[in-house]
């Protein structure tokens, strides 16, 4: 073989050793970046199952939260149900001696009107307690009182000498306990005539 040859034949053998040195180079080059990527992904799947798993951790937490607060309303709505009927059968209790005090004024026999009178007296004062023991108070204007319109329901416009537009007489008293008007008190109202 020519000299000539033999350089180009060494040349090319060279030129293939390089590239395959390249070549080698930059398969080591992809696979370190392929270990590093498999590396990458690794943990990118164990954060995700970290993640998955709190997700699980924090719904179950949730979902009990929400059982023990429905759990909580249903035992709170209980409570104030039977909070309510102690409450009635507690003024029932004290309403029943009522009764039988009335009912013992009309079993009464004897004729004697100022002792069943009396009798009667004792058994108002006594619902009057009953009343006033659960905060129940009476709406009793006085005459010549301006009229309030949440406590007060007016009948009717009559003669009298009160001022115009104030209450003339109470027809039926009202009530009210822990500031809301259980019945407004039915009044007649002054039309005027009789202050002129």
């Amino acid at each position: 073989m020519s000299n000539d040859a033999e350089q180009a034949a060494d040349a090319e053998d060279a030129s293939r050793e390089s590239l395959a040195e390249r070549v080698r180079e930059h398969d080591e080059d992809l696979g370190d970046e392929v270990a590093d990527l498999e590396a990458r992904v690794a943990e990118l799947e164990d954060d995700l199952s970290e993640a998955e798993a709190e997700i699980d951790d924090l719904t179950e937490r949730l979902q009990a939260k929400q059982a023990d607060f429905q759990n909580y309303k249903q035992r709170a709505k209980q409570r104030q149900e039977d909070i309510r009927e102690r409450a009635t059968e507690d003024l029932v209790e004290r309403l029943l001696d009522v009764r039988d005090n009335l009912g013992r004024a009309l079993d009464e026999e004897s004729g004697d009107v100022d002792s069943l009178r009396e009798g009667v007296k004792l058994t108002r004062k006594e619902f009057d307690r009953v009343l006033d023991a659960e905060g129940v108070s009476e709406i009793s204007p006085s005459a010549g009182e301006d009229v309030d319109a949440q406590r007060h329901e007016v009948m009717m416009r009559v003669d009298s000498d009160q001022p115009e537009g104030t209450v003339a007489d109470v027809y039926r008293s009202g009530y009210e306990m822990g500031g809301k008007v259980l019945r407004p008190a039915q009044v007649t109202v002054s039309d005027g005539s009789g202050d002129k």
